[in-house]
């Protein structure tokens, strides 16, 4: 169909909408056809999604509803390569030139002869570029990752039988399709990954992110899952407000188990076989049942990815006996790296890498901390029409710079230690990297939502931080109610707020003193002075994908944050001399 409408060899087929067959169909049918297969995430603006019809040439778009089609109409007599928008998951309103139903889309392809097609299958080579993936810098327009045939077929073959996906002869493996297709993580699971071993894939409903997840996965029971950090959090904190309303008895039984299933499965994962008698009780009265209920009874490959997840939350699933396994790897990779695996896997490492990857430790200092570097048939082609870009990230001897820091342990797992980028350095010339300071104060005050350190040549370190609020579930807008689990800790605190803006304009004692409490007591820990939080703030709205200040994998854009909460920023520098 899509040699009809003029597809000509290397231009862009540009997806738009939410995960669906026809979002598969139309991805590999760009493919075969001789095109770009590129996805848009739906959250983008018209200008977003310009950039990149325009920066990939795209022929053709396809786009899921009346409200992306609406973006594309707005932007169509800019985009010169265009020559059809092909609506798939409603039914047309109105008749335009070269817009098309899904159906007439498909009667098209009807008059092509096989033999016109398997010439251009035929003339494919292995290391021709196949699909995009746009991936957002920090700064500056996305840049087009260039996949290969050879790219995605190698590594989705090495990653899934790394993971020990069984094929479907042996075992029919079972997966629900929600993250965003336009991202490597789900195309190399739901698409790529999913047609070499025959895994049967499940759609989830287009709200999914918003709370319906939890109902698909209860329908599907898939034997394999993967979940952003965000996603991990959001179904802890729905089970502890699950837990909080229980009765006490079952609150002291759940207890009980989450202790005895932690020590565990930390011993396990530190190589002890033998399971105790509690243990197995435990099983029966609590983790089976927590399995059921979030839809994960089958599931023996839990995985997260995408952004770096909080200790707290895996040492919860795995109190529950769920282990999540992390795994590391980027768009220019395909994907992954490192992974880890049920019998090799150590709390908060990334794992080991996938056979035939290898990672080398670039200018490492004192304790083996450098930049993460890779080689390997994973590696990208480069970024479409940016030689200069792609210079920077692969050096001369083939290298990809990660631009992440990390070490391997003595066992050769790998960690992840913070970003290059990211690293404050502060006006004394001390390294600092936020995350694990960050993560610090989320874990000593439960009721912190997010936390993002500021301090990039300044003499001394602040926070920002926002409350756990409730998000209106039709635009994913942070609200000003407090959760249940943050109402429940002031609470014990001695405060009656329940919303946000109470706690701001009274500045609740409490609950301030609280806070404080947490940051000195993860000031105490802290390497050295400079890394230490002297100030911080709370702000009214949480961070959020339609503020902003998350990007599509709810990774936090720090430049984002920072432009956006300049004033507060300032503040903290205003008078200069360090706070005592």
């Amino acid at each position: 169909s899509c040699f009809q409408l003029g597809l000509e060899r290397f231009h862009g087929v540009c997806i738009l909408g939410f995960n669906s067959a026809e979002w598969f169909i139309a991805d590999i049918g760009a493919i075969l056809a001789g095109g770009l297969a590129v996805g848009i995430y739906t959250t983008n603006s018209p200008e977003a999604c310009h950039y990149v019809a325009e920066n990939c040439s795209a022929n053709v778009l396809v786009v899921e509803n009346h409200k992306q089609l609406q973006k594309i109409l707005e932007i169509q007599h800019k985009l010169p390569h265009l020559k059809a928008i092909i609506l798939y998951g409603e039914e047309l309103k109105e008749k335009r030139p070269n817009l098309y139903s899904w159906s007439e889309f498909m009667d098209l392809g009807r008059d092509v002869p096989d033999t016109q097609l398997r010439e251009i299958i035929e003339s494919q080579k292995p290391n021709q570029c196949c699909t995009l993936i746009y991936t957002s810098g920090t700064t500056g327009q996305p840049k087009g990752v260039m996949l290969s045939h050879d790219n995605l077929t190698w590594t989705a073959s090495a990653a899934g039988r790394f993971i020990m996906l069984a094929d479907a002869k042996v075992k029919q493996e079972l997966v629900v399709s929600y993250l965003p297709l336009s991202h490597i993580a789900a195309q190399m699971s739901d698409i790529w990954s999913a047609m070499t071993f025959g895994v049967q894939v499940f759609f989830a409903q287009p709200d999914a992110l918003k709370g319906t997840l939890v109902d698909t996965l209860r329908e599907v029971r898939p034997t394999a899952f993967l979940g952003v950090p965000r996603v991990w959090e959001k179904m802890e904190e729905k089970m502890k407000s699950i837990g909080a309303k229980s009765s006490a008895f079952r609150r002291k039984v759940a207890s009980w188990a989450k202790g005895v299933g932690l020590q565990t499965n930390l011993k396990r994962m530190n190589g002890y076989s033998e399971v105790p008698v509690n243990f197995c009780l435990a099983k029966h009265l609590v983790y089976k049942k927590v399995r059921k209920a979030i839809g994960l009874d089958r599931c023996t490959k839990c995985y997260t990815g995408a952004a770096p997840i909080t200790r707290e939350t895996l040492e919860f699933f795995l109190s529950l006996n769920i282990p999540v396994f992390e795994l590391y790897g980027m768009s220019e990779s395909s994907g992954p790296h490192t992974i880890s695996l049920p019998h090799a896997f150590k709390l908060t490492s990334c794992g080991k890498e996938v056979t035939g990857c290898r990672t080398l430790i670039h200018k490492p200092d004192g304790d083996g901390t450098g930049e993460i570097c890779f080689s390997g048939r994973h590696i990208f082609m480069g970024y479409l029409n940016m030689e200069e870009k792609t210079k920077e990230a692969i050096d001369e001897d083939g290298w990809l710079h990660s631009g992440d820091l990390g070490k391997h342990d003595k066992d050769g797992f790998l960690y992840i230690t913070g970003r290059i980028k990211e690293l404050i350095i502060t006006a004394g010339g001390e390294n600092v990297p936020p995350v694990p300071i960050e993560d610090a104060v989320k874990e000593a005050v439960p009721i912190i939502s997010n936390a993002m350190l500021v301090g990039d040549k300044a003499k001394f370190l602040a926070m920002l931080l926002t409350l756990k609020c409730n998000v209106d579930v039709e635009t994913g807008e942070p609200g000003d109610d407090l959760t249940a689990e943050a109402i429940e800790y002031c609470q014990k605190l001695g405060s009656k707020a329940t919303k946000v803006s109470e706690i701001l304009s009274s500045k609740d004692k409490a609950v301030y003193a609280a806070i404080q409490k947490g940051i000195s007591a993860v000031n105490e820990r802290a390497v050295s002075n400079a890394q230490k939080v002297q100030k911080w703030v709370l702000l009214e709205k949480d961070f959020s994908l339609v503020g902003g200040e998350l990007g599509p994998t709810m990774k936090l854009k720090r430049s984002v944050v920072a432009q956006k909460y300049k004033d507060q920023i300032a503040q903290f520098y205003a008078n200069t001399d360090a706070p005592t």
